[in-house]
């Protein structure tokens, strides 16, 4: 796994960020004490000042933990100070939201699992873990030290446990949702926590009666049901805030509706069907070499869009006639390597995300255009550099941009073997990443060599699966039945 290391300027950034952070944290409170007070603020101030104090230095102390857990768990948060602030603004939007429908609404129907159900979406598992336990001690102290809530002890006890047990739910649920309509359904499963908590916490208070129960019931649906309904409405912001890539956003990419597959589907449908076959590989990939499989096959879908300026310039879009008999190999090579930097510009012209830009650029690196290369060798009678024949890269920066690199060779090979045999194709796999090892293709993505025979595995047997041998079946012709 490749170690983040920070430099002296991150460091400085990243705390100053936490201390930001905090500060802010600690004013989200004052303002929640202004609203609930107005007028008497400053007298409510007076007479809680120690409890006050006690929760502004609990605040700082659980900022600077979430500090310590990113310092030691994943170094990558201070690299972006976009990503610091992205979970700041999450912390404070959820702390507001909780305090607004507690108060406006009841103290039972907060939506205690909206900010795991976020955290799911936009961190890492056990980064999203870490943090709704620092959001439900964050509540408990408001709720035990401000009195700003009103919550007693069994209530705040229960929103303790119902913010811890619900995000855990919610966040490994979640995960298995692959569109925002079906995270609705992920209501239902917050259900079974927040009422058996509730129900169970609240059993020995004293003014327990069928009535209460019953307002508790409600109330904790209402819970699920705010928390799920926030989620949708907020998320979308801050996907195009921070410009994230959630699993909902990547499958709006690459549905048939967007954009530029569409345009890809209708002018270059040989592209767009080679771009299907090769996301179904590398998403299979990414899969078994633990890399995140639904932004592999985001990209794999963008790869080759750059092939829309020429379209008919490509063999897979072409019909019996190839254009490139009438040019120079020279021009072909210029037309044929543009594709790599064209698809990267209409990307970023299109303010889609960066790594499909980056993949666009990077899938075929500095590998020669060996076709058009023989062409100009049998054309010439003195040598010729290959570097003016070869890609111009760069070569793949990351594992996503290398299984692609492979991936799209493989396919388009696989098409023209006469025998698509397992042998075959894994003869030619193999051939096709250690040719691209000798040339140094893969020196810049980290990838080992265990995860490149995984690679060429799964790549085998998902091309032998696309292109398995038919049956031929007999020349017979059936009249109709009289």
């Amino acid at each position: 796994m490749m170690v983040t290391k920070l430099n002296k300027k991150d460091v400085i950034k990243s705390i100053s960020a936490f201390i930001i952070g905090a500060l802010g944290l600690v004013a989200i409170v004052f303002l929640m004490i202004v609203i609930n007070e107005k007028s008497n603020t400053w007298a409510f101030v007076t007479a809680k000042k120690n409890e006050l104090v006690i929760t502004a230095v609990a605040i700082i102390v659980l900022s600077v933990i979430l500090y310590c857990y990113f310092l030691f768990e994943n170094k990558t948060i201070f690299k972006r100070v976009s990503k610091m602030i992205e979970i700041f603004l999450l912390l404070y939007t959820s702390v507001m939201l909780v305090f607004v429908i507690g108060k406006y609404v009841d103290s039972a129907a907060r939506p205690l699992s909206f900010l795991a159900l976020m955290a799911a979406m936009l961190l890492r598992n056990r980064d999203a873990i870490f943090l709704n336990t620092i959001f439900a001690l964050l509540l408990l102290l408001i709720d035990r030290f401000t009195s700003i809530t009103g919550l007693n002890m069994y209530d705040a006890n229960a929103s303790l446990l119902c913010t811890f047990c619900t995000g855990i739910v919610a966040i490994f649920v979640l995960r298995k949702v692959k569109t925002r309509i079906g995270s609705v359904l992920v209501a239902l499963a917050l259900l079974a926590p927040v009422e058996g908590i509730n129900f169970i916490l609240h059993l020995s208070y004293e003014h327990w009666n069928a009535t209460y129960a019953l307002n508790l019931l409600m109330y904790g649906a209402l819970d699920s049901i705010l928390s799920i309904m926030l989620f949708m409405v907020i998320l979308p912001l801050f996907e195009f805030i921070f410009a994230e890539l959630t699993v909902f956003r990547l499958r709006e990419l690459t549905s048939d509706d967007a954009k530029i597959i569409k345009k890809l589907k209708t002018n270059a449908p040989g592209t767009y069907n080679h771009s299907v076959v090769v996301a179904q590989i590398v998403e299979t990939c990414a899969k078994e070499i633990g890399e995140n499989s639904e932004l592999a096959r985001a990209a794999a879908f963008y790869h080759d869009v750059g092939k829309l300026k020429n379209p008919e310039m490509f063999a897979e879009n072409q019909s019996e006639y190839n254009l490139h008999a009438e040019l120079t190999p020279e021009l072909s090579v210029d037309i044929i390597r543009s594709h790599a930097r064209d698809g990267a510009k209409l990307i970023k012209k299109s303010r889609l995300p960066e790594i499909f830009a980056d993949v666009a650029v990077q899938h075929h690196g500095t590998l020669p255009i060996k076709y058009f290369y023989v062409k100009a060798l049998k054309m010439s009678d003195g040598e010729l550099n290959i570097n003016n024949y070869s890609y111009s890269g760069p070569t793949p920066q990351s594992k996503i941009a290398a299984m692609i690199m492979i991936a799209d060779a493989s396919e388009a090979a696989t098409r023209s073997l006469s025998d698509r045999s397992p042998a075959n194709v894994e003869s030619l796999v193999r051939s096709l990443i250690e040719e691209r090892l000798d040339l140094g293709q893969f020196d810049d993505c980290n990838i080992t060599m265990r995860e490149l025979s995984i690679i060429k595995s799964t790549i085998v047997n998902q091309l032998t699966g696309v292109y398995h041998s038919r049956v031929v079946y007999p020349k017979l012709t059936v009249s109709k039945k009289k």
